[in-house]
């Protein structure tokens, strides 16, 4: 043999045996390599994996972040739903039913101290009631001093009313009998404001009709102590502005003149000093009435009376 081709082909082997494993483990050269070559590729790619057993299953892995992962999880769930439980559910139901009763009763609380602070102060009263002057149905003249010293039920009306002066004047009279029997046991002495009984006075709102002579006639139909006053139209106007009395007669009416006066009809009760207590309207009976004077008589007799007041 030549040598020179002997030593060629002992390199070009050497050189195949070297570039064979590298070529063979491409997916190219895979394909066309024969069996052996496929197991050899396959014995070098998971060289360093354990071998499995037959019928053992391999265990998956796991990243090391795993752990985390689930207890964030787990705190997200707790955290939108909420650990639920009976006994969770069951403190929530008597915590909210405990304090349903508990604010229940502290607004009850704050309205009864409420009414009674307001029983307890002095409210304001209305402005009614101020100076005037008029003439007497028995003659000479009745100012708002005459009120002093007395327990007073004034009402305005007039002699021609047909119906409501009458019922309201009547209502009037019973109360004050009623005052008049059970008022002895209210207050003693000097200091008593009802020695003289409570007085009734009847205020005209039609001077044009309603003469000295007309008054004294009509107010004898109801109570024996009633007072009737009147004067001319400038004065009763005057009055019933001081006490907040509506009237329509009309100021150029004559005692000729045909109609009728609208004006209010409830009657005041006023103090030993001239002052407003109360008011009366159609629908109060006269047991209602008797029973509120009777009720003002003994506060006022309960602060001293008549002697305490200077009157």
């Amino acid at each position: 043999m030549n040598p020179l081709r002997s030593v060629a082909s002992s390199a070009s082997s050497s050189l195949r045996a070297n570039i064979r494993p590298r070529v063979l483990a491409t997916p190219t050269t895979l394909a066309r390599a024969g069996p052996s070559a496929s197991r050899i590729v396959f014995q070098r790619g998971f060289a360093d994996s354990p071998k499995s057993q037959p019928g053992q299953e391999q265990p998956q892995s796991q990243s090391p972040l795993q752990p985390d992962i689930e207890r964030q999880r787990r705190l997200r769930d707790q955290a939108n739903v909420g650990p639920f439980t009976w006994k969770a559910a069951t403190l929530f139901i008597a915590t909210g039913i405990g304090l349903y009763f508990y604010f229940e009763s502290e607004k009850k609380a704050v309205l009864e101290k409420r009414q009674a602070e307001l029983a307890s102060k002095s409210i304001g009263k209305p402005q009614i009631g101020g100076p005037f002057k008029l003439n007497r149905h028995d003659g000479g003249e009745f100012t708002e001093k005459d009120l002093l010293g007395n327990w007073t039920l004034i009402y305005f009306g007039f002699t021609h009313c047909p119906d409501i002066c009458p019922e309201e004047l009547d209502k009037m009279g019973d109360a004050i009998e009623i005052i008049d029997k059970k008022a002895v046991t209210i207050g003693s002495g000097d200091g008593n404001s009802n020695k003289n009984g409570v007085l009734p006075l009847f205020i005209s709102v039609d001077p044009a009709r309603d003469t000295l002579p007309q008054l004294k006639k009509y107010i004898k139909e109801f109570h024996p102590r009633m007072i009737g006053l009147v004067g001319d139209y400038e004065a009763v106007k005057k009055t019933c502005k001081m006490y907040r009395v509506y009237f329509s007669t009309p100021p150029d009416a004559t005692a000729t003149d045909d109609y009728l006066v609208d004006h209010s009809i409830f009657f005041y009760l006023m103090d030993p000093l001239g002052q407003f207590v109360d008011a009366f309207g159609k629908a109060t009976t006269a047991d209602q009435v008797a029973e509120k004077v009777l009720d003002s008589m003994k506060k006022w007799e309960a602060a001293g009376g008549n002697a305490a007041a200077g009157v």
